[in-house]
């Protein structure tokens, strides 16, 4: 019997290059844009004639950045700037004041108590994506297609009470893949600083792209803000949201700010899903014992085919390999913070108005920080061994106060579609994907996987 294949990582590119060729590599691939050394250093410093940018992997000075200061960290705009027509001022893009405010409004959406309302939904969209692909069994499958489906359909399911056949949702589904083709955060003010007055410029279908889907998504919110006023409106996370008051300043979303914010939950919900879903699937494939384990503990905590939240707390191998894929492809592969003043990190002055880069991607494979960094071993997450891994070294979901509002939807959403595949599917790997990452961590070329019904 073989032995499985390291799960496959980017090649990086040489240690030093200039400016523009490594604006130009950036476009081709964020990840295979960085050097070797990132995935054993604590720090370091890339100048250039616009901005300092600072990586950094210590956890002290990730947990400085991300909890114990993050006021002082605010969100860069580098990266922001690319989003905005599309995502607009939601809390994705957002700081301070306003940051605050929104999160006031939308985390009592995702509550404990609110997850177990919406997880009939859930399970839902997992059984629909489960009869999809066993209609497809002893085929060879597109995987990532199919994930960013199941993901969408739980995000249409839980926030507007609608699967993704109906006609609205896969409009707004099929415009988002065109939004992520036409890669939105690669434009020149990633990389120059520009005033604010001078206009931005987009491709011209990421614009288009940016528009249709806003118009489609006004048309959701203004016919659930029709609902609530005439009382018809369903108990999902649309109506939670748009009918939350701000306990400080006794306001709510207005229809602008809350097409902002659906705009972000479905790329944010969506986007890191999917990609999350289809990785680890083809870890699975690659690894056939840990894909037999999923499929027993399937077996026994799903049996009955109906919606029981204490399902939730069997799936625990699950649980543990959906972690480990998140560690090995985090989503969101980079989150870039911006200093407010002067800072000093590891002895090295840092000016003000730097950027601070974390990195999941290189924080989740640094050599220091864990054993096996590029093994795929879910049991590393399970009993006394999950007491090894460092805390503030996994970070899939960011931390401190701007983790995000739905990590726990995710962690019980991504488990619960696992097992309603590998319960009636078997995976088996046909090629070995390439990691890219323009807007999150996806695969070149698409992973193909075979299907075969148990």
């Amino acid at each position: 019997m073989t032995s499985p294949r390291v799960p496959p990582k980017p090649p990086s590119r040489p240690d030093r290059v200039s400016l523009w060729r490594y604006a130009r590599l950036f476009r081709q691939d964020i990840l295979s844009a960085q050097p070797e050394r990132l995935y054993r250093a604590w720090m370091a410093e890339f100048r250039t004639p616009f901005f300092r940018s600072y990586l950094v992997n210590q956890p002290d000075l990730v947990r400085r950045v991300l909890k114990e200061r993050p006021k002082d960290f605010p969100k860069s705009n580098r990266i922001a700037e690319g989003l905005r027509p599309l995502l607009g001022e939601s809390v994705f893009l957002t700081n301070g004041a306003a940051w605050e405010r929104q999160r006031r409004i939308i985390d009592p959406a995702f509550e404990g108590g609110r997850l177990r309302e919406t997880f009939p939904a859930i399970w839902e969209a997992a059984q629909a994506c489960a009869t999809r692909l066993e209609a497809r069994a002893g085929a060879a499958v597109e995987i990532e297609e199919q994930a960013s489906h199941a993901a969408a359909d739980v995000i249409f399911r839980t926030l507007f009470s609608i699967p993704i056949e109906h006609e609205l949702a896969r409009d707004v589904f099929e415009e988002f893949r065109r939004y992520q083709r036409s890669q939105p955060i690669l434009n020149i003010a990633a990389f120059v600083p520009l005033p604010r007055w001078l206009p931005r410029l987009f491709r011209k279908d990421t614009r288009a792209s940016a528009a249709r889907i806003r118009l489609l998504i006004t048309r959701l919110t203004d016919a659930r803000a029709a609902d609530i006023r005439e009382g018809t409106a369903p108990d999902d996370l649309a109506t939670k949201i748009m009918t939350t008051v701000d306990p400080v300043n006794g306001d709510s979303f207005t229809p602008q700010e809350m097409v902002d914010q659906v705009a972000i939950f479905f790329l944010a919900g969506h986007e890191t899903s999917a990609s999350a879903l289809a990785w680890s699937l083809y870890l699975l494939a690659e690894h056939p014992d840990w894909q037999a384990r999923v499929a027993q503990e399937a077996q026994e905590a799903l049996q009955g085919g109906r919606a029981d939240f204490a399902a939730v707390s069997k799936l625990r191998v699950a649980r543990d390999v959906f972690r480990e894929a998140l560690r090995l492809y985090p989503p969101v592969p980079m989150m870039v913070r911006e200093t407010q003043c002067p800072e000093q990190f590891r002895n090295r002055q840092v000016p003000k108005g730097s950027q601070i880069v974390i990195s999941p991607w290189h924080l989740h494979r640094h050599t220091q920080l864990w054993d096996n960094p590029d093994g795929f071993d879910p049991g590393r997450w399970g009993g006394k061994a999950a007491q090894a891994c460092p805390r503030d070294a996994y970070i899939p979901f960011s931390a401190g106060a701007r983790v995000c509002p739905g990590a726990g939807f995710a962690m019980v959403e991504g488990p619960l579609l696992l097992a309603h595949i590998l319960k009636r599917l078997r995976v088996e790997p046909l090629d070995v994907p390439v990691p890219v990452a323009h807007l999150t961590v996806r695969s070149r070329d698409g992973i193909r996987l075979r299907l075969v019904r148990r």
